[in-house]
């Protein structure tokens, strides 16, 4: 039975950046990983994907972006390239195409087993993902059979869907990312919209997640927040990561002919059922936004900034005047699921998981010892659902690992 001293589960950016700080703490590891590395960049992205974050904000430790275009957004295959070339670089320990079965206590530390060994470990670090699986509202389980159904997960690009109307139900960066491209393709296109997170793609001249950067809301940490479990369930922001760096909200989309409905309720008698509450999320989203540019002109200010253009403030949400409430599902050839993702965990035998499978931590350590988790939504920071977030949170991660084993 192969022994290490400490099992990383998961090659993705967070995986490595733990094992480059194991690494430099000579901390023996391995790097297990179900396909290849960036395994999730090569199949959980739709062709015309690109990061929502510039790629001056692809830093990883000891490493970072060295391309000609700082201010672009990488495609998927493309960050899957950058992150193999990281793994190379750093000379992690990784075992690839090995898919981990389970894990469960033992003695002062774990046995995991996987489809060709059974390991022992002392520690074991979750860095297999948040977004495994899609998160599906209960009205899926309404949908009649004879409508194409698929998930923002195995979304590629228009050409799966038949022909005829579209549903799309989500708008955070998935969503009207989605729905603006099956737009483009000739399809009627109606947008389900729940709570949402508004916001352009450039402020003040500068890109909006320069100003979370420099102005240290992205460093704001978990045991600062009033609410940590809201802020860690809050919706992805609506951005699109276009070489044209152009916003493409509600507004937008309604302007080129998206229809736009509230949250998908349910289906009755053969139509779809929409909430009244369209006006109210989106007059609360544009709210927040306002709150969060003030941040940003009260930093500018106070620090001295002028680089920048005048501050400035968006005009509300536009909205049909009365967007409707039920709908004829016969107007729909095809619903894509854009409500968010959720982690699969089920081989993992340790009890520290909620009702909903998720994973409870502090900042990324367990209640059981020796059991570690990264990547999650605001783990330790606002930023650490981002590449960017990794080199951070590896690194207070690898520093209890160490303590646990001295």
């Amino acid at each position: 039975m192969p022994e290490t001293t400490t099992l990383v589960i998961g090659a993705g950016h967070c995986g490595l950046a733990v094992s480059r700080h194991l690494a430099g703490r000579s901390i023996d590891h391995v790097v297990l990983e179900r396909g290849e590395v960036a395994n999730s960049w090569r199949t959980q992205r739709w062709d015309s994907f690109r990061l929502l974050t510039p790629n001056w904000m692809t830093r990883l430790p000891g490493f970072s972006y060295a391309g000609d275009d700082p201010d672009g957004y990488q495609t998927a295959p493309e960050v899957a390239r950058l992150i193999g070339d990281y793994a190379k670089a750093s000379g992690a320990p990784v075992r690839a195409n090995t898919t981990v079965e389970s894990v469960s206590p033992a003695g002062n530390g774990f046995v995991v087993h996987t489809d060709p060994d059974v390991w022992r470990a002392r520690t074991v670090v979750l860095a297999s993902g948040s977004h495994n699986l899609p998160r599906l509202p209960p009205v899926a389980d309404a949908v009649p059979p004879h409508i194409f159904t698929l998930s923002a997960l195995d979304y590629r690009s228009p050409a799966q869907l038949p022909e005829g109307g579209v549903l799309v139900v989500g708008a955070s960066s998935s969503g009207i990312q989605i729905a603006h491209e099956l737009h483009r393709s000739g399809r009627p296109v109606t947008l389900a919209v729940g709570e949402h997170v508004r916001m352009p793609r450039l402020y003040r001249g500068r890109d909006i997640l320069w100003w979370m950067d420099a102005s240290g809301v992205f460093d704001e940490r978990y045991d600062e927040v009033p609410d940590l479990t809201r802020a860690r369930n809050l919706p992805s922001m609506q951005l699109v990561g276009s070489p044209e760096r152009s916003t493409v909200d509600l507004g937008t989309l309604t302007r080129l002919g998206v229809r736009l409905a509230g949250k998908f309720a349910g289906i009755r008698d053969g139509r779809a059922q929409f909430s009244g509450s369209l006006p109210n999320v989106c007059a609360l989203a544009d709210l927040k936004l306002g709150r969060l540019l003030g941040t940003f002109d009260t930093w500018a200010t106070e620090t001295g900034f002028d680089e920048c253009e005048a501050p400035e403030r968006f005009a509300p949400t536009e909205l049909p005047g009365k967007p409707p409430l039920t709908l004829q599902l016969g107007e729909f050839s095809s619903i894509v699921w854009a409500t968010g993702f959720r982690p699969d965990l089920s081989w993992l035998e340790v009890p520290v998981t909620d009702r909903k499978g998720r994973v409870v931590h502090d900042g990324g350590v367990t209640s059981w010892p020796g059991l570690y988790l990264v990547g999650a939504p605001f783990l330790r920071r606002r930023r650490s659902s981002l590449i960017d977030g990794a080199a951070a949170d590896a690194h207070e991660i690898t520093e209890h690992v160490a303590a646990h084993l001295s």
